[in-house]
């Protein structure tokens, strides 16, 4: 068994039904750069957390339909197994993820809200790939708004306002090195 995919041409008609839940399988720091609207979020802080999520707070609704969605699709593969092995029988993923459907759905038809935090130099992207306007904090690699590197807590490669009481004087030194 496995989930059913949905492509992002097809995405839209399945999320904007008010019936399915629509479940951001990401953590909790890349759904506050950017999710679909009305998605729920996992709050988790790693993926390895989002078994405990499923089974403290999703197991009522094991008849639900389900539509998730993470970066690139890898994440759901595992969420929707565990799911599936929890007796969830109406699951769909988004075919290719965020990345997919950023890059082939207009942003005039586009659901999605906010930027896509990604694991590489860009650090987010927006609709159609363009680059986004996320930095990454050195200290604490955190994704940064524009109003954090505007902080006086932040220091280019070295701390932001998450992280700037939690670093020692020495990492500080150590990262301007």
């Amino acid at each position: 068994n496995t989930a059913d995919y949905v492509y992002p041409k097809d995405w839209n008609n399945l999320i904007e039904n008010k019936d399915t839940l629509i479940l951001d399988v990401r953590n909790k720091f890349e759904y506050e750069v950017g999710t679909f609207k009305n998605s729920m979020n996992p709050k988790i802080k790693n993926f390895s957390e989002f078994k405990m999520f499923v089974d403290r707070k999703l197991k009522k609704q094991v008849n639900k339909k389900i539509a998730m969605f993470c970066t690139g699709g890898i994440r759901c593969e595992k969420a929707s197994s565990y799911m599936l092995s929890k007796g969830f029988k109406n699951l769909f993923q988004l075919r290719g993820g965020i990345l997919k459907y950023l890059k082939e759905i207009p942003i005039k038809k586009s659901k999605w809200r906010g930027e896509c935090f990604v694991f590489d130099n860009r650090v987010s992207v927006k609709n159609e790939l363009a680059n986004g306007s996320y930095e990454l904090c050195y200290g604490c690699r955190m994704p940064l708004k524009k109003k954090d590197c505007k902080s006086d807590k932040y220091e280019k490669g070295v701390s932001c306002p998450k992280c700037f009481r939690q670093l020692s004087n020495d990492k500080k030194k150590r990262l301007r090195e």
